[in-house]
This record gives structure tokens, C-alpha cells and sequence, in this order.
């Protein structure tokens, strides 16, 4: 890199501040719109055609949206397909780092392109780039750039893109073109509510900001519990990417979002049976329960949001036991 490109890095990187300032003057959080959102097709002619062991997704196993990656990876049998890093769970000033597994279980170095931060890859890809530096990444080894780092769109890329090559036939279809107006209809309001208005009620500095999010959260949690109750799935019988989408924040609800985040009108354990029932059929999956790092999960929000939780001190309650077999009683 040359010493223009390094300053241009100082002069883009965000400082300490602005890294944990999550909320705006008004007190309300606002989440930043994913930057790089290519495609991967097999459309002739696509810049990125699906190849086995040319994308490689970084990810972090605290995050609810990376985590969605991982769930879609292992359903799918793209393990030996598409490679994964994981970041460390401690979230600081220069963002997300590698870390050596014997120090940090769970986490990995970068094998790909020996970066010590995320951000150098977003400034590989980008050197003026001046957003924050997120999870999940899907990155292309070919032209050694970001293809996309919006979950909701690497997830539909993983259940279309590569069943050529995954290890295992794979009939699931988490987007299927009969359901999708009305997945995409549920998604919108879990999105707006649940997945994003825990982080817009914890992350709120007002106590206007926090009841306009914390209320509509419960009152979608409430038809969540009413839609579980007739149905298996969010829509009828057949999982989609909708549980998928919704199940990352519910599994992180009871032990992360009702404490931390002072989501704490009622709790999913003891207030909502038929989520509780939803939430334990997906865990019990096939390649699902791999997916979940409940240590790396409560590290990363409880001593990396230091403005939330200063003194760095993690609960020991992990949640509802989710491996509970369905119909009994934890």
C-alpha cells in the first residue's frame, strides 16, 4: 500500500467515538445501509458467477445477521464450498479483529488475506470507503474484493447460487417463488420491529427514543406468538428464510436483548410458548446447533457496549435450553 493510500485510510478511518456512538442527537439509533451489494449469478456474462472456492464470508458468531449466513451455509451444505473466518467477539475501537483460536476460542486468523482488522478489507476493496465496518462480508478470492455485505441478500445467494456444488443434494428452498410476496411482507415488519428495534431500544439515549421502539417490539413479538400458535413455521408448514431472519434474534433475546438492551417487558422463556416451541424446532435441525456460540454471543454485547454496560461483567444465564425436546418440559 502506498503512503497516499495509508493516509487516505487515517483520514477515512472513523475515531473511537464514532465507533460507539450508536445513536443519533435525537437519541434514536439509525442503522447504517450495507455499502457493497453485487451478486453472485449464473447469468452469462455475471461479474461474479458461483464457483466452488472463490467466496469466502467473514462473519462473527456474536452478530444475529452474520449469523443468518451460517445457518443458510450449513443448511445448504456449502461448507467445502464457500470458506468462513470468524472475528473475534470483542468489538473494538478499530472494529472487528482476527484472533488466534488458542486465545479466543471460536474465532480464527483471516487465511484468506492475512488482514488483523475487518476494516482492511473494506478499504482493500474501497480505499476511500468510510462506513462503519461490518459483518457479514462475502468476499471474492478472484478479483479480491467485497461482493456483497448485506445478509438479507448473501442469504438468498447461498440458497439459489451453489447447489451445483454442494456436498450434499439440498431440496431446501428458503425463497420460494410461491410464498415470496408474503415472505417478503413478514420480513418487512419483523425486520422494523424485532430485529432491528432491539438495537433501537437498547442502543436508544432517550427515554422517548427507547418507549417508541420497546412497545412496538412486544406488540410484534405478541403476533409472533399468535401466528406460532396455529402455525410450524412463521408461514404455515414450510421453513422459510423468514425463521431464519427472525430465529437469530430470538435465540439472543432472553440471555443478550431483555437485560442489556432493557427489553424486559416479558421474556421468551416464560411468556411466549409457542415461539419457545418454534425456537427449539430450529435449533434441533441438522447442522443448525453448530452454528450458535452462546460464549462469543454474551461477551461481544456485554463487554464490547461498554456506554451500555461499563463495567464489562457477563450473566451466567444462557436462555432457554433450546436442545429440550419438543413437547417437554425444560
Amino acid at each position: 500500500m502506498s503512503s497516499t493510500q495509508q493516509q487516505q485510510q487515517q483520514q477515512q478511518q472513523p475515531s473511537s467515538d464514532n465507533i460507539f456512538k450508536w445513536a443519533s442527537s435525537d437519541g434514536e439509533f439509525r442503522r447504517q445501509q450495507s455499502s457493497f451489494r453485487d451478486f453472485i449469478s449464473r447469468d452469462p456474462g455475471a461479474k461474479f458467477a458461483p464457483e466452488k472456492d472463490r467466496y469466502h464470508l467473514y462473519v462473527s458468531y456474536a452478530c444475529p445477521w452474520a449469523h443468518r449466513t451460517l445457518i443458510v451455509r450449513a443448511m445448504k451444505h456449502l461448507e467445502s464450498v464457500i470458506g468462513v473466518s470468524v472475528v473475534d467477539y470483542l468489538l473494538e475501537e478499530k472494529g472487528w479483529k482476527f484472533s488466534d483460536p488458542s486465545v479466543t476460542p471460536g474465532a480464527t486468523l483471516d487465511s484468506v488475506n492475512g488482514a488483523q482488522y475487518l476494516r482492511e478489507l473494506y478499504f482493500k476493496a474501497n480505499p476511500e470507503y468510510n462506513g462503519r465496518f461490518t459483518v457479514p462480508v462475502l468476499w471474492d478470492k478472484k478479483t479480491q474484493t467485497i461482493v456483497n455485505n448485506e445478509s438479507s441478500e448473501i442469504i438468498r445467494m447461498l440458497n439459489t447460487e451453489f447447489n451445483e456444488f454442494a456436498a450434499e443434494k439440498c431440496d431446501i428452498d428458503l425463497y420460494p417463488q410461491a410464498l415470496r410476496a408474503q415472505i417478503d411482507e413478514i420480513n418487512t415488519w419483523i425486520y422494523d420491529t424485532v430485529n432491528n428495534g432491539v438495537y433501537k431500544s437498547g442502543f436508544a439515549t432517550t427515554q422517548q427514543a427507547y418507549e417508541n421502539h420497546c412497545g412496538p417490539l412486544f406488540e410484534s413479538l405478541d403476533r409472533i406468538e399468535t401466528i406460532l400458535a396455529k402455525n410450524e413455521f412463521l408461514l404455515g408448514s414450510q421453513l422459510t428464510e423468514a425463521d431464519i431472519r427472525l430465529w437469530t434474534t430470538i435465540i439472543r433475546f432472553d440471555p443478550v436483548y431483555h437485560g442489556h438492551f432493557k427489553c424486559n417487558i416479558k421474556s421468551i422463556e416464560k411468556d411466549y410458548p409457542h415461539i419457545l416451541r418454534w425456537a427449539r424446532q430450529l435449533y434441533q435441525l441438522p447442522n443448525v446447533a453448530g452454528t450458535v456460540n452462546m460464549t462469543h454471543i454474551k461477551r461481544h454485547y456485554y463487554m464490547s457496549h461498554r456506554q451500555i454496560n461499563p463495567t464489562g461483567v457477563v450473566p451466567l444465564g444462557n436462555g432457554p435450553d433450546l436442545s429440550v425436546p419438543i413437547g417437554k418440559q425444560a
